[in-house]
């Protein structure tokens, strides 16, 4: 893992990662600038990778997805 990518290489990831979270101590940058209203509408849509669930309050998703994710968006 380098500075300019704070994705792991392999694993999960949960929300606030994906969507930043500012007022955590010490901030998370979002790595996709949505909100997480958005990005439920996009998981409902189909847009974006379906989550998994690790037990009832711990959502995640997988590294690979969002960064294939990322790799398709425009800049």
């Amino acid at each position: 893992m380098n500075n300019n990518n704070p994705l792991p290489e392999t694993g999960y990831v949960r929300l606030s990662q994906i969507v930043g979270n500012s007022k955590a101590n010490p901030p998370i940058p979002a790595l996709i600038p949505i909100s997480k209203s958005t990005l439920w509408a996009w998981v409902k849509s189909g847009q974006f990778p379906r989550p998994l669930k690790l037990g009832p309050r711990v959502t995640v998703w997988k590294v690979s997805e969002i960064r294939a994710l990322i790799e398709q968006m425009p800049d």
